[in-house]
């Protein structure tokens, strides 16, 4: 049977978006198990032999290959975290477990970050094999845990100790992007991820003279750890335009009919309105600093004094910018890594792309594509240093279509309070991924 997505209703989808909010999977609180069972069972029902992987007991991934039309094609990864940021039910108006249709919206935690995209995973890949279709290529399908975390107990597992789920894929599909931003009625933008900040979280310790507080002390930890801070944290880095930023800039302003001027980019910026967020912080490197501890009486200086940074760097731009934070500590300031991952940036003009964009054309014909940075990071990074395919590691995009409402302040949804997701949206979403997988 060959049947067009726009000939049937993805209303399941609905009903396995609620299924998983219900199931709390708040990192690191509660493990990802029942979730993969969930899905395994929802794959396992449809014909699929899904397989899931342990990396601690509870923390559970499941993974799934689905065979495509073509076996001469380059495998394609389709990847979704099954764990969730916690949720204090206090600041909700809706319980953030219960998994509430409301208003024609699904509310609930993940409803956005992002068991929407597992769902819609599911619903689109079920009704294929129910309807005997299949992708072009092959399809591998991976359900991960410990997103949110780094990644450790999933993504960062599997490619260590299971890399050969991964074999043939080139390219790999993940969030955080494929949603629409409404310019007129005629004139839908969606963006794409296509690059995304390297992270380093990083500790800086001074060293001091211990003694006591009401003498002279000019060895003092923390006064040395405090202007540190106080330098990194005042400290505004240059601009520097990546491609992927200069190609949003660029498509962005001819959309609304701004003027961009490479030489200025921040005028540009700060005529954009709610889009500025998506791009402000992909201008330059930034480090923040998010904790400080010393001392244990309030009459003794201390030994020892430290900070933590929280530093993202752009593609290209991670030597620079570590020599940096190191000069703006100064002597006397020791640097040591927390936590580092790596910067990634994809080509725009692709035609895993023009594949996407055709699909979001054939369900909105206003529909635009524009790439852009993502400021945090996902899985992709994870998968971008695998290489199962001898073309080199995969090549990652963040791509969840939803068509949204102009009134809905979606990137306010990550991680925020009252998450949700429109209905419209998700079966718009499920439309656009079986014409992707068709086609990609």
């Amino acid at each position: 049977m060959d049947m067009h997505p726009d000939e049937a209703s993805y209303g399941e989808v609905v009903g396995l978006l609620t299924d998983l909010i219900r199931i709390d999977t708040s990192n690191p609180v509660r493990p990802e198990r029942p979730a993969a069972e969930y899905v395994a069972e929802q794959l396992a029902e449809a014909g699929f032999e899904p397989r899931i992987f342990e990396s601690e007991p509870g923390r559970a991934s499941v993974v799934a290959r689905f065979e495509g039309s073509d076996p001469s094609a380059d495998a394609l990864l389709l990847h979704g975290h099954l764990d969730v940021v916690p949720a204090d039910a206090a600041d909700w108006s809706v319980p953030p477990f219960a998994g509430e249709v409301r208003d024609g919206l699904v509310w609930g935690r993940g409803a956005v970050d992002m068991k929407n995209m597992d769902a819609m995973t599911l619903a689109v890949v079920r009704r294929m094999v129910r309807e005997g279709r299949r992708p072009r290529r092959d399809v591998v399908l991976a359900f991960l845990a410990d997103e949110e975390a780094g990644g450790n107990q999933g993504a960062k597992f599997l490619a260590a100790k299971h890399p050969e789920l991964f074999d043939g894929c080139t390219e790999a599909i993940s969030e955080v992007g494929g949603y629409s931003y409404e310019v007129s009625p005629d004139l839908r933008l969606y963006l794409i991820e296509t690059a995304q900040k390297g992270l380093s979280w990083m500790r800086l310790t001074a060293r001091g003279r211990a003694g006591h507080g009401s003498m002279l002390n000019d060895e003092n930890a923390i006064t040395t750890i405090a202007a540190a801070v106080a330098r990194i944290g005042e400290h505004r880095f240059p601009t520097i335009l990546i491609p992927t930023v200069r190609d949003f800039l660029t498509e962005v302003c001819d959309a609304l009919g701004v003027p961009f001027d490479p030489a200025d980019p921040e005028a540009a910026v700060e005529r954009l309105g709610p889009l500025a967020r998506f791009v402000g912080a992909t201008l330059r490197h930034t480090a923040n600093p998010t904790m400080l501890e010393g001392g244990y009486k309030s009459n003794v200086i201390p030994e020892r004094a430290s900070a933590v940074i929280d530093g993202r760097f752009l593609p290209g731009g991670e030597e620079e910018f570590l020599a940096a934070i190191d000069e703006l500590a100064g002597p006397g300031v020791t640097r040591e890594a927390i936590h580092h991952d790596r910067s990634v940036e994809a080509p725009f003009g692709a035609p895993i792309v023009d594949a996407m964009l055709e699909a979001l054309r054939a369900e909105d014909p206003a529909a635009r594509t524009v790439p852009y940075c993502l400021s945090a990071g996902t899985d992709n990074k994870t998968f971008a240093s695998l290489d199962r395919s001898g073309k080199g590691g995969m090549r990652g995009y963040g791509f969840v279509p939803l068509r949204l409402t102009p009134d809905l302040d979606f990137a306010a949804m990550f991680h925020g309070v009252d998450e949700r997701v429109p209905i419209s949206a998700l079966d718009f979403g499920c439309r656009v991924l079986d014409r992707f997988l068709a086609i990609a």
